[in-house]
């Protein structure tokens, strides 16, 4: 038999430290839930155990506190997030069949030590998962402690048997109680002797054995006069300390085999749980996506929904969705039990709907839509020349608006996160009752949020906008980017044989990180950073600062190549169409500061800071007779820092058309903008943008290639100079503490629940976003604006230009050459008059026959 004993408090600890906190859109902590279960499962596949034990503490004192009244007093309490969550842990655990063991007046510690020694009692295997080192005392030929632990900022499980614990300790297991005994504890406030460290205690119990043996010896030449006189003066510290640090093996509980097998739980009511806490991913872990979540009484429906054929002419208002597809269970992979499938809900009554009825719905007179995930449907309808007119309202986008924070979107797990009530019950459609109430729920948060307006101006239209340029793409000149990658090719082997010249090895590969640590830093000496297990270091940033050496400038080369071959090159030649235009898919609901992303292909990243790089935006062409308009924000984020913050001098830079870094520079330094030399404007430049993203002194420093104290000064510096900047800054922080949330111009929020954390690093990266997102999130709101005005201009005014692309603040046209400059005109028009702040958007507008030429 073989027993897995989990220290439920020590492991909980670890995964609420070591993961940054997470909260359910309602605001409940769920990360040392989440990083239990994790480290749970993990060790399921590690072991394999027969029974599963997790011991926890009590609340009461232990017979070790009314022996020593000092035992464990300097301890902080649990954090109040963590808190939260150890009740809510335990009745998942219950649910999922785990049997929980405690024992008043008794430690966790002496729960394990006890279950241990009925397991070695019986010869059955017995393993500790724990992070407390303290039960390495308790490893046996049968006992082997998994100690959680975290090397180079990373978690992992180090397995502790008997000869794990000589090699390191020199000792046996039970001989770590005497070394306690003499060097103390200061986590558990055990006094030890004074004056005697691990090192020490080390050496004297490898020396005597015991703490007996020790005190039996004090005339031994291996002990100095101080430590003796230490000893004698702390002896009855020494014994106590014995005592305390003895981990007990006879605590009242169960240990009879086959006492902790797993139960079966409730498997529903851990679903519906997980659900609620929004860990929608540990339902597949723990082999629970077959099972249907727990309805509460109260949310069982009396009506029975009745399923049947979309009327030949439908009429009035649906409630649109799909159904999740079900994968193959039970070890069967890749298998479809059952597809994903559309249906429509009026009343109580499901319409399952193929693509002709669904087609059929999209632009039909008379039908109004709420749907669940707009953009497909939009989609589906323009392919059969609609425009997916039915559609009034999209359930997808109202979460997304309501908890940019998740990872994904379904109605399963929403219907769970709202409590929504089912009015019918339908086995073929489970969710189907729920729609309605869902929907509700969802449209009055939008509206008590005050995020009407932000939803119904910007996000919905969007959708249409976003599936009309993925139905349109942008021309890809296929001969030239084919040529380009024969370029790339052709650069790769000249790069690949100088690198290999230079390392003397044909067989040197330069994308094995290992064979490049070991060229760079151990063979040529040169300086390194950090080392990992794996070897070291050699990324970007680490080889960025060795540019000037031959060989490193060859190898970052020779990555630039690579890097524009396979994603840029074979990438966009993998994805175009027949018509050889390439439909990116624009992603509305990814990004927690409101920003688009695409992908299939990734257009957000062709590069532009390299010469090279940029080139690849030439193969981005007008179809013949046509142009491309290129519109592109300028200084966008700076312009909505200087309306936010109401600083004076930014207003007046913009106002008046100064050069943004010149000025600041010149008022940093207080020089006349005519000398600021052109490194001090890029050191402006830096900290302008630096400010809105939380950068400190040390990344300051890296950006402008200056020492952390310069870099430290030009900020304290930057920060004088702009105190209505600094202030702002400040005051959001302090906002967003107190309400728990940031929000854009337009009222969008972003959830910041880092901003309490007892944890600094948590806390700080709580602080970076705050100051970030209003500002980088308005700037996404803007262009998002812009982009509806934009194609809604275009269609209304019954133009062939189509807007096409968008590229963080970029917006793209292509346009018939006879429409070129109107296009660019509405363009210029709408980004510009979108909004209106203390200083104007600016927008600078090129045509060309390519990316390139018109950027």
């Amino acid at each position: 038999m073989r027993l897995l004993v989990i220290d439920g408090n020590s492991i909980a600890n670890r995964a609420f430290f070591g993961i940054k906190l997470l909260t359910t859109k309602d605001g409940r902590y769920t990360n040392a839930i989440f990083g239990f279960l994790n480290i749970l499962n993990s060790l399921l596949k590690e072991c394999s155990p027969d029974e599963v034990a997790v011991a926890f503490d009590l609340k009461a004192p232990t017979f070790r506190h009314k022996m020593y009244d000092g035992y464990k007093a300097t301890r902080h309490g649990m954090p109040d997030e963590l808190a939260q969550q150890m009740p809510v842990l335990k009745e998942l655990l219950t649910d999922l069949g785990y049997r929980q063991v405690t024992a008043e007046g008794w430690e966790a510690d002496d729960i394990l030590g006890t279950l241990a020694a009925a397991c070695d009692a019986r010869k059955d295997d017995c393993f500790l998962a724990t992070g407390d080192r303290d039960s390495l005392q308790l490893v046996s030929e049968t006992t082997t402690v998994l100690l959680a632990t975290t090397a180079l900022g990373r978690s992992k499980t180090v397995a502790m048997d008997v000869a794990a614990i000589e090699e390191k300790y020199g000792i046996q297991p039970r001989q770590l109680i005497e070394v306690k005994s003499l060097m103390g504890d200061a986590s558990d406030n055990i006094p030890g002797v004074r004056g005697i460290g691990e090192k020490t205690a080390l050496a004297l119990v490898q020396r005597f054995g015991t703490l007996e043996n020790v005190y039996a010896n004090l005339d031994d030449k291996i002990i100095k006069p101080k430590q003796r006189e230490h000893l004698l003066e702390c002896r009855a510290d020494a014994e106590l300390s014995h005592v305390l640090g003895t981990i007990r093996t006879d605590a009242p509980i169960d240990t009879a085999e086959g006492a902790y097998k797993v139960g079966e739980g409730n498997k529903a009511a851990a679903v519906r749980l997980m659900q609620e806490l929004e860990l929608h991913s540990l339902i597949p872990r723990f082999g629970l996506d077959g099972v249907a979540p727990e309805a509460g009484p109260e949310e069982v429906p009396t009506l029975e929904g009745t399923v049947s054929q979309l009327p030949e002419t439908p009429a009035g208002h649906y409630l649109v969705a799909t159904r999740p597809a079900v994968m193959g269970r039970a070890g069967v992979k890749n298998v479809v039990l059952q597809p994903e499938a559309w249906y429509a809900v009026q009343g109580s009554t499901v319409y399952p709907l193929n693509s002709g009825a669904l087609v059929q719905l999209l632009d039909a007179p008379g039908v109004t839509l709420d749907v669940f995930d707009s953009a497909p449907l939009y989609a589906l309808a323009m392919a059969h020349g609609g425009w997916g007119s039915s559609i009034v309202w999209d359930g997808k986008l109202a979460a997304y608006l309501l908890d940019a924070s998740a990872s994904k979107y379904q109605v399963t797990e929403l219907l769970t996160s709202y409590r929504a009530k089912a009015a019918f019950t339908c086995e073929a459609w489970p969710d189907a009752g729920g729609l309605a109430d869902l929907f509700a729920k969802m449209k009055a948060e939008i509206t008590a949020l005050g995020e009407d307006k932000l939803y119904n101006e910007i996000e919905f239209p969007l959708a249409q906008v976003l599936a009309d340029m993925t139905r349109t793409g942008i021309l890809v000149d296929r001969q030239g980017i084919e040529e380009f990658g024969l370029r790339m090719r052709t650069e790769l082997s000249q790069v690949l044989a100088r690198i290999q010249m230079e390392t003397g090895s044909t067989s040197f590969n330069p994308n094995s990180p290992k064979q490049l640590g070991e060229m760079l830093f151990d063979t040529m000496g040169l300086p390194h950073g950090k080392k990992t297990q794996r070897g070291w270091s050699t990324d970007a940033e680490t080889l960025e600062a060795l540019r000037d050496y031959p060989l490193v400038e060859d190898i970052l080369q020779y990555r630039a190549y690579q890097k524009l071959n396979s994603t840029y090159v074979e990438g966009l030649l993998k994805v175009m169409g027949e018509d050889d235009r390439v439909h990116t898919r624009f992603n509305q609901t990814e990004a927690r500061t409101g920003r688009l992303s695409s992908d299939n292909p990734n257009l957000q990243n062709i590069p532009i800071r390299t010469e090279l790089g940029s080139q690849l935006r030439a193969y981005f062409i007008a179809k013949p007779g046509w142009v491309l308009v290129d519109a592109d924000y300028s200084q966008i984020e700076l312009r909505i820092l200087a309306h936010v913050t109401g600083d004076e001098h930014m207003q007046h830079a913009f106002l008046s058309g100064e050069d943004i870094h010149r000025s600041t520079a010149a008022r940093i330094y207080n020089l006349p903008p005519d000398q600021v030399s052109p490194r001090i404007r890029s050191s402006a430049k830096a900290i302008n943008f630096g400010i809105m993203y939380g950068k400190g002194a040390y990344s300051l420093s890296k950006d402008i290639g200056v020492s952390v104290k310069e870099a430290d000064a030009f900020l304290k510096s930057y920060l004088a100079a702009f105190p209505k900047v600094s202030g702002y800054m400040d005051k959001t922080i302090a906002d967003a503490r107190a309400c728990g949330y940031v929000s854009t111009l337009f009222g969008r929020r972003r959830a910041l629940p880092e901003l309490t954390s007892t944890n600094h690093n948590i806390r700080a990266s709580g602080e970076r976003m705050a100051r970030n997102t209003p500002i980088q999130g308005t700037a996404a709101d803007v262009i998002k604006l812009a982009m509806v005005r934009v194609w809604r201009r275009l269609r209304d005014e019954k133009m062939e230009s189509r807007l096409i692309l968008t590229v963080h603040d970029e917006l793209i046209v292509e346009a018939p050459e006879a429409e070129a400059e109107k296009a660019a005109a509405i363009l210029r028009e709408e980004m510009e008059g979108c909004v209106q702040y203390a200083v104007p958007l600016s927008t600078d507008v090129h045509i060309g026959k390519n990316w390139l030429e018109a950027h």
